[in-house]
């Protein structure tokens, strides 16, 4: 005997589902439609297995300690997969737990099987877990639950899990050239200071000379640096430290982000990267059925930014009012008019969740677009700078051996 979970529909076109042992496929097909199920899939234990292997992104024989958003994704993924195979959720959870390849979430989802035999729901269960599973999890598996659409849901949230991992994979990825040169310019700039020119300043000082002013500037600066680089080094971590604690208080992160938005050039990029991400949220949560007011409450909670939070509290209260989703994004300011007319025209015809998605892939393209600009700028813009820089300190260096070398001449005519 081996163990079969199937799907069917019974006489009412009520999708059913179950576990059931059986010598073969065809004995349990017969036992099911002598019952009056009209059998869609049958799968054994050891096919649903694979269908959770083949979903899965990676494995790993050795089990790391936190929990990456890869990880998150290919959980995701995964029990789409298998719910949408017919296999009963715990059974689901329970053969993910067999490849999951982070200790922590191996815990999770330890403790979710619990919870979901005492008694619990998925998303009650998921909600004991807010540092890894966020509000936008917990609600849309809860939508899910209530429709009785958890498959089609959660392939949703895998697809917007893995669409936001892309986007910000290309982010760091623009990034990560002109890091790489500041960081290179820094420690070419900081060698010179700290270690070429004071051997040269030892040597000036054995001739009688009046430096060029140029030389003496260097020379102060180098003098500085290394006296004080210390003490610089410790009072920026201080700042840093401070600022850092300050940003964590409600006001002085609403501060903070009013300071980046009022960038120039800066600003709108990122006030864009705060729409984008409201945009894609909306996006997900509306396609998945999730009333429009809710989907506001939702976003208010995860949109990770407190100027859009309080903007978008208020578009859900005018929305509550009676007014409609654009009336108040357009008041607010913060949206740009071709999103707000967009939404417009979503609301008009009826696809809203669509035309968010527009938004969202419209302004995704608009970022990378921006980052290869700036990126594209940075490279000669650095350089530039970095050998202007150097070529001051070079002159600056070679000034007073010319002098020296003209001494030298007219000692020895």
């Amino acid at each position: 005997m081996a163990l079969f979970f199937y799907v069917g529909r019974d006489n009412r076109g009520e999708k059913i589902t179950g576990t059931e042992d059986a010598a073969n496929q065809e004995e349990l097909l017969g036992r099911l439609q002598a019952r009056g199920l009209v059998v869609t899939n049958i799968l054994s234990d050891a096919k649903a297995s694979a269908a959770a292997e083949k979903s899965s992104v990676r494995r790993t024989t050795r089990m790391h300690g936190g929990i990456s958003n890869n990880d998150l994704m290919v959980f995701c993924r995964q029990l789409a997969t298998l719910l949408g195979a017919g296999v009963p959720i715990l059974k689901s959870l329970n053969i993910i737990l067999k490849q999951v390849s982070s200790r922590k979430l191996y815990e999770v989802l330890v403790n979710l099987q619990k919870s979901m035999e005492a008694g619990l729901s998925l998303h009650e269960a998921m909600a004991k877990h807010p540092r890894v599973f966020s509000d936008l999890w917990i609600n849309l598996i809860d939508s899910g639950e209530a429709s009785g659409n958890l498959a089609a849901i959660l392939n949703r949230l895998a697809s917007y899990l893995e669409r936001s991992a892309s986007f910000k994979s290309k982010i760091i990825s623009a990034l990560i050239y002109p890091a790489i040169l500041v960081f290179a310019g820094v420690g070419a700039l900081l060698f010179l200071t700290i270690k070429i020119i004071p051997t040269f300043s030892e040597l000036f000082k054995g001739f009688n000379l009046t430096l060029p002013f140029l030389t003496q500037v260097i020379i102060v600066v180098s003098d500085f640096i290394r006296k004080y680089i210390l003490i610089v080094i410790g009072g920026m971590a201080a700042v840093f430290f401070l600022l850092k604690n300050y940003i964590k208080t409600r006001q002085g992160r609403l501060n903070y982000e009013r300071f980046l938005f009022s960038l120039p050039v800066l600003g709108d990029f990122f006030r864009i990267m705060v729409v984008e991400r409201f945009a894609s949220e909306m996006s997900t949560l509306v396609e998945s059925g999730v009333p429009i007011l809710y989907s506001l409450e939702i976003t208010e909670r995860s949109v990770g930014n407190l100027t859009m939070a309080e903007v978008v509290h208020q578009i859900k209260e005018d929305v509550r009012g009676g007014k409609s989703l654009s009336s108040p994004m357009e008041k607010s300011g913060f949206f740009e008019p071709m999103a707000v007319q967009m939404i417009s025209i979503g609301e008009e015809i009826g696809e809203l969740a669509s035309m968010f998605k527009r938004v969202d892939n419209f302004y995704q393209e608009y970022i990378d677009t921006f980052l290869s600009r700036i990126t594209a700028m940075f490279e000669p813009i650095m350089l530039l700078f970095m050998g202007v820089v150097i070529g001051l300190m070079v002159i600056g260096i070679f000034l007073p051996i010319f002098q020296i070398s003209q001494l030298g001449s007219a000692g020895g005519g």
